[in-house]
């Protein structure tokens, strides 16, 4: 699938771009080797019918991926989305959506109607992306999902996670799939993020773990209500997120 700019979304499919997608993701968080995802995990993804979909430039040259794994929950089969990555030079192109549709894309071709993801709470653009562009929702918080990690972008931080939540045939992700007004929703709540945060991890690490600690405490005492994030606002210097009854599909 390939668009104006010339950039192919499709599959990984030799072993030289299943490489590729790990020199992509240590360009992007700066891991150290024990927390980087090796080559052999993306193989074995691909083998045991997950997703490594990529990103390839005119040149051919691999600038973005996301990675999926197959997951059970009960009896329900679906997605564990793992990881997107795109080199900064290539943002602000739409290319994480992108891969998303065509993960979207794939797993309804193969009866999966269901992917999860986690991403930071703090972290505005992926909030935007989650829950506006593609239609997930998230309504379930973890603190410090991870550990702390190597990462650089993670500045020593509890890896706090919301879990995306993304029905793919739900009329929230038509929507957005097909450019079409995604269905109306009663918002209840709002909670407000710094729409600068990453740029503020060269910071006070103190005053970054005061924030995250109040976005915490806001959401699970909104999750234990029952609501859940159903958008993302962007306004001046903030983001808010939206929270409302949890749709039924």
């Amino acid at each position: 699938m390939a668009n104006d700019d010339g950039i192919v979304i499709r599959d990984c499919a030799s072993l030289e771009e299943l490489r590729e997608c790990v020199a992509v993701q240590r360009a992007v968080w700066g891991f150290a080797d024990a927390d980087l995802i090796p080559t052999r995990f993306f193989v074995v993804a691909r083998k045991i019918e997950g997703q490594v979909i990529g990103a390839f430039a005119p040149s051919g040259k691999l600038v973005g991926f996301c990675l999926a794994v197959p997951a059970l929950r009960g009896q329900s089969v679906y997605l564990h989305s793992h990881m997107l990555a795109v080199l900064p030079e290539f943002r602000g192109r739409g290319l994480g959506r992108r891969l998303k549709l065509e993960q979207r894309r794939d797993a309804l071709a193969r009866g999966i109607r269901w992917i999860e993801w986690t991403f930071d709470p703090l972290e505005g653009r992926n909030a935007y992306l989650n829950l506006e562009l593609l239609g997930a929702i998230a309504r379930r918080y973890i603190p410090n999902h991870y550990g702390v990690s190597s990462s650089p972008l993670h500045r020593g931080l509890p890896t706090d996670r919301l879990i995306a939540e993304w029905r793919l045939d739900s009329p929230r992700a038509v929507a957005c799939a097909e450019d079409l007004p995604k269905p109306p929703q009663e918002i209840r709540q709002r909670i407000a993020i710094p729409l600068d945060f990453g740029e503020e991890k060269s910071r006070d690490n103190s005053a970054l773990a005061y924030v995250q600690l109040e976005i915490r405490g806001q959401f699970q005492e909104a999750f234990r209500s029952g609501l859940a994030a159903l958008g993302f606002e962007l306004q001046s210097g903030r983001g808010n997120y939206l929270l409302g009854a949890i749709p039924e599909n």
